[in-house]
């Protein structure tokens, strides 16, 4: 039987990976905690990020929106997978390169958003504050994926990344009989953790699917608004601005499509990374068609669908699909990959019980007349 040799990553950059993640989650809580400190009352924080413009207490503005919890909590689960000794190396590596390429284009344009002279009436301060925010999290983004690149070594395909290669037995017949180690002949090839070939092809349609809706959105507001109308929602302008650390309202939607085609050529192509990648492409569509739906409840929009424009009514018919294949993708990433051949190599059996083991070398043969009833 041969092996699989794959890309893991070392214990040492597990641990340092986890714990960027965990800074990336504190930068995005004190914020998410600073804004329900000043918020009126408690709930004006959850209108304020479904597009409502409720004014906190003092004379200031939001700094978070339905992004930032979904950020803080993908890099909370990064780390815990990164931890967690029963995943694969493949499966921590992909938790943590879907955290940092998600933070790298999601905070990229706040760069220069909070850094525009016409954020004006706003305490320099605080948007300083902000701006250095994004530029922290920027560089433990980038050395996030440092680590990743460094930390990788050649292992083998079991999850516990040992080193020995199984040693492969000889086969006998299925009348054998003693005990051995059970040879996986019948496991299916590939490293370990890997999507299986249904979930992936139905994962990967679901997102590029969902990816080529948010595109063919973003064509229509470019023609409709104009060029440069369009380029002032895509890089930021004063128009759009929302809250501080909110990427610029046409960058949103087309960093979620980058993200979500990227996933979407992973699980196409079943590599051991690609359930975390989908996971987490899956999670921000989910959010983003929530809160579209959400906002149209409360506003009462939702229950007048019918007698919605047409370009309304596909927006949120848009906002629908996006909340049903985040989720189907979400399940179908949260299912477990292909098994540990190596792993199920060491379980002992009898031989003979079942097509495909084999009798070790120093095994007592077979009976010459097999036990009554065998």
């Amino acid at each position: 039987m041969s092996t699989v040799r794959d890309r893991v990553l070392t214990r040492g950059a597990r641990g340092l990976g986890a714990l960027i993640c965990l800074l990336l989650a504190l930068l995005g809580a004190v914020w998410i905690v600073r804004d329900l400190a000043l918020a009126r009352h408690g709930t004006d924080v959850w209108w304020a990020w479904l597009g409502e413009a409720p004014r906190p207490r003092e004379f200031t503005a939001w700094a978070t929106s339905a992004l930032d919890p979904l950020l803080v909590l993908g890099a909370l689960a990064a780390a815990v997978t990164a931890l967690r000794t029963a995943v694969t190396a493949s499966v921590a590596t992909g938790a943590l390169l879907s955290v940092a390429t998600a933070t790298v284009l999601l905070r990229t344009p706040l760069v220069w958003t909070l850094n525009a002279g016409w954020l004006q009436g706003l305490d320099g301060g605080l948007i300083g504050r902000a701006r250095w925010t994004a530029v922290v999290e920027l560089v433990l983004a980038v050395a996030l994926l440092a680590v990743v690149a460094a930390g990788r070594r050649t292992g083998g395909g079991s999850g516990r990344h040992t080193g020995r290669r199984p040693r492969a037995l000889p086969d006998v017949a299925p009348s054998a009989y003693g005990v051995v180690h059970a040879a996986p002949h019948a496991a299916e090839p590939g490293a370990p953790g890997r999507p299986h070939k249904g979930a992936a092809v139905t994962a990967a349609v679901l997102l590029a699917a969902a990816a080529l809706a948010v595109v063919g959105w973003e064509v229509h507001w470019w023609l409709v608004l104009g060029g440069d109308v369009y380029r002032k929602g895509l890089l930021g302008d004063a128009s759009v601005f929302r809250a501080m650390l909110e990427p610029p309202v046409h960058w949103h939607p087309a960093a979620l499509a980058l993200l979500a085609l990227a996933a979407a050529t992973a699980a196409l192509r079943r590599a051991s990374w690609a359930r975390p990648a989908v996971a987490g492409a899956a999670a921000l569509l989910l959010g983003h068609g929530t809160v579209v739906l959400a906002a149209a409840v409360h506003t009462g929009t939702a229950g007048r669908f019918a007698a919605l424009p047409t370009e309304a009514q596909l927006e949120l018919a848009t906002a629908a699909f996006l909340v049903v294949a985040g989720l189907t993708t979400l399940i179908l990433a949260g299912r477990p990959g292909v098994p540990d051949a190596a792993r199920d190599a060491d379980e002992v059996r009898a031989y003979g019980s079942a097509p495909g083991e084999a009798r070790p070398p120093h095994a007592p043969p077979p009976p010459s007349t097999l036990p009554p009833g065998w």
